[in-house]
């Protein structure tokens, strides 16, 4: 008998094309060696293997608090975000190729140099490439909310990843999360508020 195929995990996301303007790929010559992290995959090119590491203070040139955003997109609340925290290390995850050539332009141009970016799964990534209890805030904003429910398994934000998330945290760490559609937002309450490694420092919903 043959040997099944190999499981493969349930991913939070669909490949959109890679293909990049020509901006996108200006951009990701000039900027890609300086802010972008290669590591080795598994099975798929937007997983990460299981044997990876990362020496993120090698990486950046110095020790700082280190912030995880999932997600990237082209960077538009990223580097702002990162531009406010020169204090930090922060660290991206975003699988389209061409927001990430966005986000390295983006990145060039401000001046913004406190970033680096992982072309990779961000869920597999902060589970295999960080300690225990070494990331200051995670950043989580508008994750796909795979509205039908049938698709909802593939909902980013849930009891197994908060699982991840509260060991990778630090003492008094925060997660940051958002989201423009109700139905998720409920979702995350439900699945949060009853996580036993995790309290909402809002008591409810976070103002505005």
């Amino acid at each position: 008998m043959k040997n099944p195929r190999p499981h493969r995990d349930v991913v939070s996301f669909v490949r959109r094309s890679t293909r990049m303007n020509e901006s996108q790929m200006k951009a990701w010559d000039r900027h890609h060696d300086e802010f972008v992290v290669e590591v080795p995959h598994a099975e798929l090119s937007t997983s990460v293997s299981d044997d990876a590491a990362v020496d993120w203070a090698a990486e950046f040139g110095r020790e700082a608090p280190l912030i995880v955003e999932i997600g990237s997109g082209a960077g538009d609340s990223l580097v702002p975000m990162a531009a406010g925290r020169s204090d930090a290390n922060v660290v991206a995850f975003e699988v389209f190729e061409p927001a990430v050539a966005s986000t390295l332009g983006r990145l060039g141009r401000d001046g913004v140099t406190n970033v680096r970016v992982v072309v990779a799964d961000g869920s597999q990534g902060l589970a295999k490439l960080f300690d225990d209890g070494v990331i200051t805030e995670l950043w989580t904003f508008f994750a796909d909310p795979w509205h039908k429910k049938r698709h909802h398994k593939r909902r980013l934000v849930g009891t197994d990843f908060a699982d991840v998330v509260a060991a990778k945290l630090a003492p008094g760490g925060l997660w940051r999360l958002a989201t423009d559609w109700e139905d998720y937002a409920l979702w995350m309450r439900e699945h949060l508020d009853a996580h036993p490694g995790l309290v909402n420092v809002h008591d409810g919903w976070a103002p505005r």
